[in-house]
């Protein structure tokens, strides 16, 4: 197990260079899947610019930066689709962005998730890099840009924004910045709800670290005073938000659960999704689908398992397990899931390390030729229904 407290990380401008590589190849792969999406969305006489940024939570987290709180969609079947569903952070960047230059709030929020999906690509480089090396951090890197629906990191969406923000309290954690650490996962529980994967990462490493430190003989007072801050600091974000919408909405603690309910999100442990696989195998055409939701699931599950069996840092399996647990087992709407697994990316670590030990221009041949899939996909896909 990775030592939380003594490993520390280079100095800022030596970690960026080290970096360099992984963030140029990155930002090849996201040019190349929005060349690929320009061209699809020409032949179809779509503006690809505006379905990366003026599509489904594009267009929610736009109005809340312009026009704040309380609007809300009644739909024919009943549902209240309330924009208190969305966290306030990347529309309070993008409402900032466009305070301060010409940007429209759309603009900015896609200029934020360019932006954050670096930060998001160097934040996982330096944890991969941490706990393998080099080597294996450049891969995760490339394989969280070649991911099938990698081409969300790119839209307005607050994914990108998220992931930069929890990989970069991990890695707080990994090194023993502990007020750093809560702080980043404070700002994480204001970006999405599964910002409490990122909080109990930081107290599962807070409480192990305490305890740790008890059996070791010595003086631990300052030590103490960092980590309880940081501990202090990472739940404010999510507790903070979900307090003012019960207050807001008159119902309390649970108000902000009421608003998810409104858009049917909710936590069944998995029912409703195994329900939507079984109802694929009532015809052949969409066995196959339900067949293939199975090895994706299954596959997910596997990289959790090698997770755990590789001995990754306790943050990152509670983190990983959380993202992947709230991601799986939600009653959201099913195509959603793809996306909402994106900043689950200690489950690709094993495929990186995996990656790493190859020969580099099988390592590159392999990646170049995901590459290539993962941006036609994506220009596939958003051309379509589009990810909601």
């Amino acid at each position: 197990m990775t030592d939380l407290d003594t490993r520390m990380a280079p100095p800022g401008p030596s970690a960026l260079r080290r970096a360099a590589p992984a963030l140029l190849g990155y930002a090849a792969v996201r040019t190349l899947s929005l060349l690929a999406l320009a061209v699809w969305s020409a032949a179809r006489d779509k503006s690809a610019y505006t379905l990366l940024t003026a599509r489904w939570d594009a267009l929610w987290y736009a109005r809340v930066a312009e026009l704040g709180y309380g609007y809300e969609v009644r739909m024919p079947n009943g549902d209240v689709h309330s924009n208190l569903a969305f966290f306030p952070l990347l529309p309070w960047l993008e409402r900032l962005g466009a305070a301060l230059t010409p940007l429209s709030h759309a603009d900015a929020g896609f200029a934020v998730s360019l932006l954050a999906s670096l930060a998001a690509a160097w934040g996982i480089f330096a944890v991969a890099d941490h706990v393998y090396g080099r080597r294996a951090g450049a891969c995760a890197v490339l394989l969280w840009a070649v991911l099938p629906v990698g081409i969300v990191q790119s839209m307005a969406y607050s994914e990108s924004l998220f992931t930069a923000l929890a990989a970069w309290s991990l890695y707080a954690v990994l090194t023993g910045r502990w007020p750093a650490a809560g702080a980043l996962a404070m700002l994480a529980g204001l970006t999405r709800p599964v910002g409490l994967a990122v909080v109990a990462a930081v107290w599962a490493a807070g409480i192990a670290s305490f305890v740790r430190d008890r059996s070791t003989p010595g003086p631990h007072g300052s030590r103490h005073m960092t980590r309880a801050l940081g501990m202090l600091l990472a739940p404010l974000g999510t507790a903070g938000y979900v307090l003012w919408v019960g207050h807001r909405t008159g119902k309390g603690p649970l108000g902000y659960v009421d608003v998810q309910a409104g858009w049917r999100n909710g936590f069944d442990g998995g029912y409703a999704f195994a329900r939507f696989v079984a109802d694929k195998f009532t015809s052949f055409p969409s066995a196959l689908a339900g067949i293939g939701l199975i090895i994706g699931v299954g596959l997910v599950v596997w990289l959790y398992v090698v997770c755990v069996r590789q001995r990754q840092p306790l943050p990152l399996l509670v983190y990983g397990g959380i993202v992947t647990a709230l991601a799986l087992c939600a009653s959201s709407y099913f195509g959603s899931k793809p996306r909402l697994l994106l900043p689950a990316f200690p489950l690709l670590l094993p495929l990186a390390l995996a990656l790493s030990r190859l020969r580099t221009r099988r390592s590159a041949g392999v990646l170049a030729g995901i590459a290539v899939a993962s941006a036609v996909y994506g220009a596939f896909w958003l051309n379509g229904s589009g990810p909601p």
